[in-house]
């Protein structure tokens, strides 16, 4: 745990080397899950990974200072500015990653590389992002395929059925969706849904080395919006993962990682 602005924040924190902010999603870190997955140790081979939870989530408070992504963003240059992160390299997964892309957009001299996982954030005309608040919804006394569909390529692999399990995860893990959730829906419940009408138009601001991950089969953030992260961020390079929706990083951790690490 730290401290900001008299709040609890709660944060993991594992391996060596250069520091890697991590921004997490859904199903994530923090988000539907309390530890690491191999994705995250993997990249702790190389980078010291520091995951704060999103205010609300997890252990962290705050979440009533929270009204809209600018207060998201605010929230964590002031974070990084208490852990001594001058320079940040940024990764983040869908809710995550729109953070990420919108402190890149304000702060370029302080992102020394990005890396997009699904990002929502964006408005593609014809392809818009699902209605992850409905879909969350159990079905039918307690079906969770919905929600499993929007965020795995196929709802019936085995990881997602453990962390979507029908008919409901332990107390613990639906808390931790329950909070994901209330988090997503403080940023993006209002019209814009979950996407800044201006932030397309300001991603050639950013300067650094981007990486854009996106799974061939995601439900919920289209792969149209991975093309238009890639297409509006100079040098911006777009890598789609086969075998996988909206949850690389689970589905497919060791071909994920590497893109991040390479």
């Amino acid at each position: 745990m730290v401290q900001l602005d008299g709040h609890d924040i709660d944060v993991l924190e594992a391996g060596s080397g250069p520091p890697l902010l991590y921004l997490h999603g859904f199903a994530d870190v923090h988000g539907a899950f309390a530890g690491w997955q191999p994705f995250h140790e993997r990249l702790q081979q190389r980078f010291r990974v520091i995951a704060p939870a999103h205010p609300g989530c997890a252990g962290s408070g705050g979440v009533n200072d929270i009204d809209t992504v600018e207060d998201a963003v605010f929230h964590y240059i002031e974070l990084a500015d208490g852990l001594g992160l001058e320079e940040v390299r940024l990764a983040g997964t869908c809710i995550g990653g729109w953070i990420a892309a919108e402190m890149a957009v304000r702060y370029p001299e302080r992102v020394k590389s990005l890396t997009l996982i699904g990002a929502t954030g964006l408005h593609v005309p014809g392809s818009p992002i699902a209605d992850l608040f409905m879909l969350s919804l159990s079905r039918d006394g307690g079906n969770h395929e919905d929600i499993r569909r929007l965020l795995f390529a196929d709802p019936e692999l085995p990881l997602a059925k453990q962390l979507f399990p029908d008919p409901r995860a332990s107390v613990e893990d639906e808390l931790l969706r329950y909070k994901a959730l209330t988090f997503a829906g403080r940023i993006g419940w209002s019209p814009p849904y979950l996407y800044d009408r201006k932030l397309r138009g300001r991603l050639r601001r950013i300067s650094c080395p981007t990486a854009v991950i996106w799974g061939r089969d995601d439900h919920l953030v289209p792969l149209a919006h991975g093309q238009a992260y890639a297409e509006g961020i100079p040098g911006g390079r777009l890598a789609i993962i086969e075998s996988a929706g909206h949850s690389p990083h689970l589905e497919q951790p060791e071909k994920t990682a590497g893109l991040v690490l390479g």
